[in-house]
C-alpha cells in the first residue's frame, strides 16, 4: 500500500467523501420563502457603483504576500450541484463585463458534471481585460451521493498538497498516486492550494444527509493540519428568500438567510464569520451591479485568508 498526504492510497475502490447518503429532494427552506426583514443589515455592505469598482481594483491588483509565488490557488469543494463551477463562471463574468460560462456548468443532478481538475485564472477588467490577475480558482469533482461516485478524501488532499496534475480525471477506483500520469512528486508552494472554499447550497443546507457534516469536518481537520485556511460560500440565496430574490441588497436583512448561515456553520463546523452568501449568474444574460458587489465581497473575503496562508508560510 502506497502513502501520500498522510493517507493510504487504496489499490482499488476508495471511500468517497459522502458515504451511503439518502437522496433528499425537499429542502427545509421553501423556494422564495417570505419572512420579515430586519431593520438594518447585520453585516455592513455598501451597494454602489463606486464600491463595485473599488472591489474590482482590489482583486485586480492583488498580489500574494510571497517572494516566490505569483498566483494564489483557491480550491472550491462541496456537494454536487452546490454551485462551485457557477461561482467561478460568475466571477469570470464580473471581470469580463458580460455573463459567460467559461467553467463548464452542469445541472443540479446527483452526478457531478466536473470530472477533472480545472484551474481558471481570473483575468483583469476594463482596459486590462487581457491581463491575468493573481487569482486562480480551482474546480474539482463534487462530493458524490454514493460509494462509487464523487471526490474522495484522499484525492481532495492530493489536490491541496499539489500532487494532483492539472486536468487529472478523478475516479474513486483510481486514486491519485505516483503512477498517475503527470503526478507531481515534489510540489512547491506554487503547486499547492492556498485556501479552501467550501460551497453549500442554501436551499439544501438543512436537508443534506448527516454524513456530509461528518465528512466535511473530517476533511477540515486534515486541511487545518496542512496549515491551509478555510472559508465557505452559501449559494442560491436569491432562491431562499423572496425579498432577496427581488432585491439582492436585502441579503443581510433577511432572517431566513441568516438562519441558513447558522445551519451552514453547524454543517461545516465553522463560525458564521467564515461564511458569506452569494448569488451566482445562472439564467441572466446581463450583469447586475449589486450581484457583482456580493460576488466581489466573497472574493475579497477569500483573498484575506489566502494572504494569511502566505504570512504563516513565509519562505
Amino acid at each position: 500500500m502506497e502513502y501520500n498526504c498522510g493517507l493510504p492510497v487504496p489499490a482499488a475502490s476508495s471511500t468517497t467523501l459522502e458515504s451511503k447518503p439518502k437522496k433528499v429532494t425537499v429542502p427545509l427552506f421553501s423556494l422564495g420563502a417570505v419572512t420579515p426583514l430586519l431593520a438594518k443589515q447585520w453585516r455592513n455592505v455598501e451597494w454602489s457603483k463606486e464600491e463595485r469598482e473599488t472591489l474590482v481594483e482590489s482583486v485586480r491588483s492583488f498580489k500574494p504576500a510571497s517572494e516566490t509565488v505569483t498566483e494564489a490557488r483557491v480550491l472550491l469543494i462541496g456537494p454536487v450541484g452546490a454551485g462551485k463551477s457557477s461561482f467561478i463562471s460568475s466571477v469570470q463574468s464580473v471581470f469580463s463585463g458580460r455573463v459567460i460560462n467559461r467553467a463548464m456548468v452542469g445541472s443540479s443532478s446527483s452526478s457531478s458534471f466536473t470530472k477533472k481538475l480545472h484551474s481558471f485564472t481570473i483575468r483583469g477588467a476594463g482596459e486590462k481585460a487581457d491581463e491575468p490577475t493573481s487569482l486562480v480558482l480551482c474546480d474539482v469533482m463534487g462530493v458524490g451521493e454514493g460509494e462509487t461516485t464523487g471526490l474522495t478524501l484522499h484525492d481532495a488532499l492530493s489536490v491541496i498538497t499539489g500532487h494532483a496534475p492539472e486536468g487529472h480525471q478523478f475516479s474513486p477506483e483510481q486514486p491519485v498516486g505516483s503512477d498517475t500520469l503527470g503526478y507531481v512528486k515534489k510540489p512547491s508552494t506554487r503547486d499547492k492550494v492556498h485556501c479552501v472554499v467550501f460551497v453549500v447550497d442554501g436551499l439544501k443546507v438543512s436537508s443534506y444527509n448527516k454524513s456530509f457534516g461528518t465528512t466535511f469536518q473530517q476533511l477540515r481537520e486534515h486541511i487545518s493540519k496542512l496549515g491551509v485556511h478555510q472559508v465557505a460560500l452559501l449559494t442560491h440565496v436569491d432562491q431562499v428568500c423572496r425579498a432577496t430574490g427581488n432585491d439582492i441588497t436585502q441579503v443581510y436583512q433577511s432572517q431566513i438567510i441568516k438562519q441558513a448561515m447558522v445551519k451552514a456553520a453547524d454543517l461545516l463546523g465553522m463560525a458564521t464569520s467564515y461564511i458569506v452568501p452569494v448569488k451566482n449568474y445562472c439564467s441572466e444574460l446581463d450583469l447586475d451591479e449589486n450581484t457583482d458587489v456580493l460576488l466581489l465581497k466573497a472574493v475579497d473575503h477569500i483573498l484575506r485568508y489566502v494572504n494569511l496562508y502566505f504570512q504563516d508560510n513565509r519562505e
